[in-house]
């Protein structure tokens, strides 16, 4: 069994201590210091009222993410999948099959 880590990481001046894999210690800082870039952009261009309200956009905002990038495979999925069966057909009809 691996050993855990202890770190702490600090999201909107608040300081988590977090027991985790070292594995998972590089991902964690720099989602860490994303909020942390995101959250500020945010203070900085528009009228917020505090930092929960600051951490609810940054997290629309990396979960839209997310979410777009499954709808864009799923697309990107489907167009492949279109062209192989397109492929595949003229293949077919070259060599007399079907």
């Amino acid at each position: 069994m691996a050993e855990k880590l202890k770190i702490k990481l600090s999201i909107a001046d608040r300081v988590y201590p977090l027991t985790i894999d070292p594995s998972q210690e590089e991902g964690l800082r720099k989602a860490a210091k994303n909020i942390d870039q995101l959250a500020k952009k945010f203070e900085q261009n528009y009228a917020v009222r505090d930092k929960q309200d600051v951490l609810a956009m940054c997290a629309l905002q990396f979960a839209s993410k997310i979410e777009q990038q499954g709808i864009d495979q799923s697309e990107g999925v489907a167009e492949t999948t279109e062209r192989l069966n397109a492929l595949n057909d003229l293949i077919d009809s070259k060599l007399g099959i079907k």
